[in-house]
This record gives structure tokens, sequence and C-alpha cells, in this order.
């Protein structure tokens, strides 16, 4: 009776070693425990001003985000040229490509692990042996082999399923890659497209003030052909317009450089023409801003899931490393027919197998396979560090831009009011001149300051615009709707 229990105690103990595998356990980990993003509670909305994209911003906390959030600025040009870019663009290509590249190698992976491999050989050999063969006319002849061999490693401390463990992080972490890809490749077309719009404010800005400043030109001419002014007015009445015109080149060029990159971004060339053109008027500010909760976000962030991913392909190369240092089972047959006649090769004189099973126990490796191990725990270590470094990073850019929209709003009221302020000064100031109260010099001083607040107005807007797209992708961009909203319409299709 011993004997028996001995082989089922050792059988038993074998078929349970098989089912467990060495190594953690990955579970990701817990996120923030905050209620908040910023240290003091924000207003229920921004400010507003009369000024045109000045309207108050309401914060919507707990409200999820369409994952086609620019459509919320409400501009079909917009909308159109950043599905152009998601679905020409090179960057997104290649994200794309690498995340095949990574489930393809899991499938190879799992082909090699997880099932026995099963090869199949014909050879033919000429031979000459040392003796003559007996019966044979001379010691040279033709030997004909075709065999199968199967072969198989037990998977007894796990190593196998942890590497294909990693092997799926792998594929998470490409995953989240392309989707960090496409929220980066839609945030800077929005920005790029804002930017454009906000250059091409300015300059037409500028020429407005040119025009004006060359008919305060005309002006003082006359006033000095009749002797009204010297004519050192209207050297700097000149000076002033060519200092003016002097800050068109600069804009230009940042324009022609914004319309190259939003090319780029989209897949065509610098030299495109089909692009359309952006005003700042033709954008609408999102008057509700959707805000996740701190809780949701590290699963919502596409950084932050890549971290993740890599943190638990590092945990799994903890398991792969400890599992090396267990034994190690091989089972293997061959079945096949040897002869030295093609005409031979299957009967049933020909006929040669074989069955083995192999065991490999580490006993010396100089310290290798426990540095190993070592090594990989402190690559889980960086991993969980720069996951932790990751989440910061990303509730500090949650926090930022919920503060710079705040700003953005309190500054576009200022430069508003600034605004109104220098132009009636300015229009004050331009009657007063044509009836000779006020010196010249008072003139130049109120057009330059008209001038300014002009272009910070702009570029106050222009800066409301690009803080809300940042928020919409600070907060994830909305992708895991993109991939619900493909679940859905195939399971509709599915159920027709």
């Amino acid at each position: 009776m011993k004997q028996p229990f001995r082989q089922g105690a050792v059988v038993l103990a074998v078929l349970a070693l098989a089912g467990c595998a060495v190594g953690p356990d990955f579970h990701a980990p817990q996120a923030p425990a905050a209620d908040s993003y910023t240290a003091s509670p924000l207003p229920s909305h921004t400010a507003s001003t009369a000024v045109g994209g000045g309207a108050a911003q309401r914060f919507a906390f707990a409200r999820n985000l369409s994952a086609q959030w620019w459509r919320l600025f409400r501009s079909p040009a917009l909308d159109g040229l950043v599905k152009q870019g998601l679905a020409d663009s090179p960057t997104l290509s290649s994200a794309r490509a690498a995340l095949r590249e990574a489930r393809e190698n899991l499938r190879a992976a799992s082909g090699t692990l997880l099932y026995p491999n099963a090869d199949a050989s014909l050879q033919a050999t000429r031979q000459r042996a040392a003796t003559q063969p007996a019966g044979g006319p001379h010691n040279e002849f033709n030997l004909y082999n075709a065999s199968v061999n199967i072969s198989y490693t037990l998977d007894l401390a796990g190593g196998s399923r942890r590497q294909l463990e990693g092997l799926r992080a792998q594929v998470d972490y490409q995953r989240y890659q392309f989707e960090a890809a496409y929220l980066s490749l839609s945030g800077n077309i929005v920005t790029t497209a804002i930017k454009e719009a906000s250059l091409r404010a300015q300059i037409a800005a500028t020429h407005a003030m040119l025009a004006a400043e060359q008919k305060q030109l005309a002006v003082v001419q006359r006033q000095f052909q009749l002797g009204a002014v010297a004519r050192t007015a209207v050297l700097s009445q000149q000076s002033r317009r060519a200092q003016t015109r002097a800050t068109l080149p600069p804009l230009e060029k940042q324009l022609a450089y914004t319309r190259h990159a939003l090319a780029v971004l989209v897949g065509r060339l610098p030299s495109t023409k089909t692009l359309p053109r952006f005003q700042l008027d033709a954008l609408a500010l999102p008057r509700v801003l959707p805000v996740s909760l701190p809780s949701a976000l590290v699963r919502q962030r596409p950084d932050i899931r890549a971290a993740e991913a890599l943190l638990h392909r590092a945990s799994a190369e903890v398991g792969v490393a400890t599992a090396n240092l267990y034994p190690q089972i091989t089972l293997s047959g061959d079945y096949g027919s040897q002869a030295a006649r093609t005409g031979d090769l299957f009967n049933g004189q020909s006929v040669i197998w074989s069955v083995g099973a192999g065991l490999l126990q580490p006993l010396f490796h100089g310290g290798a396979l426990s540095a190993k191990r070592r090594a990989a725990v402190a690559a889980y270590d960086q991993a969980a560090a720069q996951y932790r470094q990751t989440v910061l990073q990303a509730f500090q850019n949650v926090a930022d831009v919920l503060r710079a929209l705040d700003a953005d709003a309190q500054g576009l009221r200022a430069q508003a009011a600034a605004d109104t302020a220098a132009r009636a000064t300015l229009d004050l100031t331009q009657r007063r001149f044509a009836l000779g109260a006020v010196s010249y010099l008072s003139l130049l001083t109120a057009r330059r300051d008209a001038q300014q607040a002009r272009i910070h107005v702009i570029t106050a807007r222009a800066q409301r615009y690009a803080d809300t797209a940042a928020l919409f992708q600070a907060l994830g961009g909305g992708w895991w709707n993109r991939h619900a909203s493909a679940v859905d319409k195939a399971s509709k299709r599915n159920r027709d």
C-alpha cells in the first residue's frame, strides 16, 4: 500500500505545483485618496465679460467627457480637420502598428509556451560506413528518415504563464500609448488652430491700427501745411506708423509656421493649400466644462494606464526570474521511419520511436539567477516609482489648468476693461489733438496704449480657448467613451 500511496502523493504534488505560479500576483495600485485637485476650493464658474469669447464657464464635476471633445468648440472646420488628422497622421499610424506588433508577439509566444511543439522532418543522406554492412555490396549507402517530434515543457513554477502575463501587459502598454498619441494629436491640432486664429486676429488688429495711423498722418500733414504743428510731429507720426508696420512680419512668420505645423499634424505637406482658415470669432467657448472626479482620473489618463501596464510587466518579470530558480521538466517523443530505401520507409520493419523526459535543476550559475531576480525586483521598484510620479504629474496638470481657466477669465475681464478705457482715451485724445488742446506726444502715447490693449485682449481670448482644450486633454480626452460607443455599435449590429 505504501508504494501506490507515494506515487499518488508525488502526482498530486506535481499537479499542485503546476497549478500555481511563483512571483507576485499583480494588483492595480489604488487611486490617491483625494477629493479635490486643488488645495483651496474652486469657484463654481469662472468670471465673465462682454468681450467676445468672454462668457463664464461652469465646472461640472463628475460629468463624463465626450470622446470628441473638440466638437464642444462648435466649429465644423475644426471638427473636420481633427478627423482628417486622426485618419492620416503618420504618428497615429506608427502607434497603431506598434500595437499590432505587440499583439502578434503575444500570439507567437502563446503558441510556443502554452501548447506542445510538433515538428515533422524528412531527411535523405548519403553515408560511408567504416566497415561494410552485413550483406551489403560496399560500405556506402543511402539513409532516409521521416519522423514527427513532439516536445513540451511543463510549466510547473509558472514561468511561462508569467512570461505571457508580461506580454499581455506589453500589449496594454502599447494600447495606452496609442490612446496617448490619439489624445496628443487631437489636442495639438486644436491648440494649433487656436494659435492660428489668435495670430490672424492680431494681424487684423495691426492692419486696423495702421489704417487709423495713416488717417492720423494725413491730419498731421495737413496741420503742418497750415503751420499748426512742427515738422517733428509729422516725422513722429511716420516713425510710429513704421514701428507698427514692423510688428507685422514677425506675426506673419508665426502664422506661416503655424500653418505648416497644422498641415504636418494632419499628414499633409506644408505646401498644402486646402486647409481651412481659423478665426477666433468662428470658435465657440465651451460654457460647461466636464471635470472627472480625482478618484476616476487614474483610470482615464492614458499615460497613467501605460505606466500601470509597465508596472504590471515588471511584476511579471519578477515571476519569470523566480521561476528560473526552480526545476524544469521537458517531455519529448519521436515517431517515424528510417530505411535505406524510400520504398521501405513506411513498412513495419522501419518504424522508429522514442519517448523521453528531462529534468533540469539549476545547481550553480555563479549567483547569476539570484542576481537576475534581484534585478527584476529593482526594475519593479523603479516602475512603481515612475508610476507614482506619473500620477502626481497628472494631478498637477489638472490642478494647473483648472486654476489657469479661472485666472484666464479674470485676466480677460481685466484686459477688456483696459481695452475699453484705452479706446475711450484714444478717441478723446484724438478729438482734443484736432482742436490743439493736447500735445502730439499725448496722442502717440494714447495710440500705443490702445494698440497694446487690443492685442492683449486677443491673446487673452485665445488663452482661454487653449486652456479649455488643455483641460480636456488633462482629463484624458474621453477615449473610454469612444471604445464604449464602438462596443455598443457592434452589439447593435449583432442584434440586427
